[in-house]
């Protein structure tokens, strides 16, 4: 098989943006270098961004390729079945909406990264949709044989007072009158800077209408995937890096028993909320998603790795909810 390489990409900040140098744009820039190259050529407009070059990073296929629509239907056999009289749309979440919304992200590797020529497209689809799947629950605690059977059930929640305007981004991303950026998407978002951000990337106005997540199933995997592959802060990895393994921890990273794996996709995108409590229902809830979705796609149990990989239940968390934003 012929492999393409391309570099990661990693931005100084992307939700709380505060470099000029967008990831998915360096990504594009940094297209493809010849197999004997030692090192990925970088564009200058990408130069603010960090390039992690410990490890090669090729991109190739498609999530087709392995992932059909009836893997998907027995991941999600029930949903919809909450908010789907008040929408226009009776079947809100399906599958062509993800692999629709998947497309535009395959270019920069969601779902199609070989690492050290050892793919890893497999586990990222079953580790981003067990996200999904409890995002999107009707159910909170998950007793079913299937832990999917009540997910891709709602695609916003309203029950806050709260704006979530951050006045400081007004000159940046100046809050609407009227307008509340709660959570929304397949895996939701909060706060006009990253619906402002989200937008930006995906050249749709949802810092004036936000609701466009609610009405188009497409921009709300499309939101949620971007969440995924952008990093929350200066110096940390994104979801996407830790699950495919592209992610080097430092010395602070390792005394924080933070690696690679499936456990550190948790600390990203909810940090104390569900990681370092010990053993507890909302994690084991996520894994028992992910670990069901594995085997529905053929993935070995060796393959998954050893508990503190697989958990979060120890790790030092990247970002404090006393110093962090939902």
């Amino acid at each position: 098989m012929e492999y393409k390489c391309c570099a990661l990409l990693t931005t100084a900040l992307i939700l709380v943006m505060l470099v000029n140098c967008n990831a998915l744009q360096c990504a594009r820039g940094a297209r493809c270098c010849a197999e004997g190259d030692a090192v990925p050529r970088v564009p200058p407009e990408c130069a603010s961004c960090h390039v992690l070059k410990a490890k090669r990073c090729c991109v190739e296929g498609a999530i087709t390729d392995y992932f059909q629509i009836n893997q998907f239907e027995k991941m999600f056999s029930n949903h919809d079945p909450l908010e789907v009289e008040s929408h226009a749309n009776m079947a809100f979440w399906d599958y062509q909406s993800f692999i629709t919304a998947s497309a535009y992200f395959q270019p920069y590797g969601f779902g199609t990264t070989y690492i050290n020529r050892k793919f890893t497209g497999t586990k990222e689809v079953a580790a981003f949709l067990a996200h999904v799947a409890t995002k999107t629950s009707c159910v909170y605690n998950v007793t079913t044989k299937e832990p999917s059977a009540s997910s891709l059930c709602h695609y916003k929640k309203t029950n806050s007072n709260s704006y979530y305007c951050d006045e400081q981004y007004k000159n940046t991303y100046p809050c609407t009158s009227g307008i509340a950026y709660y959570s929304r998407g397949a895996l939701p978002i909060y706060w006009n800077y990253n619906y402002g951000e989200a937008g930006k990337e995906l050249d749709v106005d949802l810092l004036n209408h936000p609701e466009y997540i609610e009405q188009n199933a497409t921009l709300a995997f499309q939101v949620a995937i971007w969440r995924w592959m952008m990093p929350i802060k200066e110096h940390q990895p994104s979801a996407h890096e830790v699950i495919i393994d592209y992610w080097k921890p430092n010395k602070n990273d390792t005394l924080g028993k933070r690696v690679s794996g499936f456990g550190s996709t948790m600390n990203i995108l909810y940090g104390d909320l569900v990681c370092g409590q010990g053993d507890n229902e909302s994690m084991n809830n996520i894994i028992a998603h992910y670990l069901y979705y594995l085997d529905l796609m053929g993935v070995n149990q060796e393959e998954i790795g050893p508990n503190e990989v697989l958990s979060c239940a120890k790790q030092v968390v990247f970002n404090p909810s006393s110093s962090s934003s939902p």
